[in-house]
């Protein structure tokens, strides 16, 4: 089966002094995770939408869904998890739980901040699936990437071979589950990346090509630009 799993179990401390986590912040006239579940939706190839929320917002979430009419019988709103791979893990539990579990199933998780998911990615995404066991959306890294520890430079690498993630990033739940398990705790502890994870345990990770306007909503800075890019004429989350 294939799964989408909306991002949304963090609080956004990065956001500063603001009264919702960043995920139920106004994007325009919606809140920003209606601007990226709507996409979801209106994708037919996911079986089930697995929107992961901190607990204590998971009411919340409901209601706004209620009052901006997301209505969809795939959407289930269950509770994140204190890391990354918490919020992953509890998704696989859920999923387990509720349904069981397949060793061909998939998941496309994204983040509720980026708002400006395409179709296009999206399909993408799906379509590596059949060749990868899990699949990261990236863009051309234009800057040159500096390696150092703040305050020498040990390595520039060739930029034309570096890329900066984005999300969706897609994988088997079977390789996440594999390859999570055979870190070490202090692994565990300090990797969030799911790519890294499964490219860890020996397996292939492809890449589909991401947009410069898919971008994440961590700081003031970047809902300014969210909200600039609407005014441009570009609708969040198409």
């Amino acid at each position: 089966m294939l799964y989408a799993q909306i991002m949304a179990g963090g609080i956004g401390k990065r956001m500063g002094n603001v009264p919702l986590p960043k995920q139920f912040l106004m994007l325009g006239s919606k809140p920003i995770i209606i601007h990226t579940i709507e996409k979801f939706i209106l994708n037919d190839q996911f079986d089930m939408i697995l929107v992961s929320i901190p607990e204590s917002w998971i009411d919340y979430t409901n209601e706004i869904f209620e009052k901006y009419k997301v209505k969809d019988d795939r959407i289930r709103v269950i509770a994140g998890g204190k890391e990354r791979n918490d919020t992953i893990q509890n998704a696989i539990n859920y999923i387990e739980k509720n349904i069981g579990l397949n060793d061909d199933d998939w998941i496309v998780a994204h983040d509720a901040v980026r708002p400006f998911i395409t179709k296009k990615i999206i399909d993408e995404n799906i379509k590596a699936a059949s060749n990868f066991e899990a699949v990261d959306t990236v863009v051309p890294a234009f800057d040159t990437i500096v390696r150092g520890d703040g305050t020498e430079v040990s390595e520039i690498p060739v930029r034309d071979e570096m890329y900066q993630g984005q999300t969706p990033q897609s994988f088997k739940i079977k390789a996440f589950q594999d390859g999570f398990s055979a870190l070490s705790d202090e692994q565990k502890a300090i990797l969030s990346d799911t790519a890294k994870i499964i490219l860890l345990s020996g397996k292939k990770v492809g890449m589909v090509a991401g947009e410069l306007s898919n971008i994440k909503i961590t700081t003031p800075y970047d809902l300014r630009i969210a909200n600039a890019i609407l005014l441009t004429g570009h609708t969040a989350g198409e």
